[in-house]
């Protein structure tokens, strides 16, 4: 996949539910794309995710998986797949985020788009200002290992 999403961008939702898509991020979204709960459903990480219809697309290849599994991954699937918002924007750059999402991921008026690579993650400011606060990135002996491993 060529997508690369990258950056932290600010913007406000209108009482409408309504919210500009950062420009940058336009073009890679393309005509159709798909606005998603996280799939972790993390408390401290309750977010949205947008993804362009070919990243949507291998989501939905993996998750095709579940499906067949047992119930557990079957109701994670019915779950995710039920709340799954497919979105365009309008002519003034805007989409409209559902009621549901919004709530999912406990969006107010300040929000908070980030690239995270094949992925846009939406979250609340407060939220993400709280999460980065409280996140003290120390990398471990695991994952050192493991980007050594892929040669970076």
């Amino acid at each position: 996949m060529a997508v690369g999403f990258y950056g932290e961008f600010h913007q406000n939702i209108d009482d409408k539910g309504r919210v500009i898509i950062p420009a940058k991020y336009r073009p890679a979204l393309g005509s159709l794309f798909y606005i998603t709960k996280d799939l972790w459903n993390q408390e401290d990480e309750k977010c949205l995710y947008i993804y362009p219809q070919e990243g949507f697309d291998v989501l939905r290849e993996k998750l095709s998986h579940l499906s067949k599994g047992p119930r557990q991954s079957r109701a994670l699937s019915r779950a995710f797949y039920a709340s799954v918002q497919d979105s365009t924007i309008d002519k003034q750059g805007r989409v409209l985020i559902g009621t549901e999402l919004k709530e999912h991921a406990g969006l107010n008026r300040e929000i908070v788009f980030v690239g995270v690579d094949d992925h846009i993650e939406v979250w609340d400011q407060e939220k993400w200002d709280a999460y980065n606060n409280a996140e003290s990135f120390e990398m471990d002996d695991a994952l050192a290992e493991s980007l050594g491993a892929l040669g970076i």
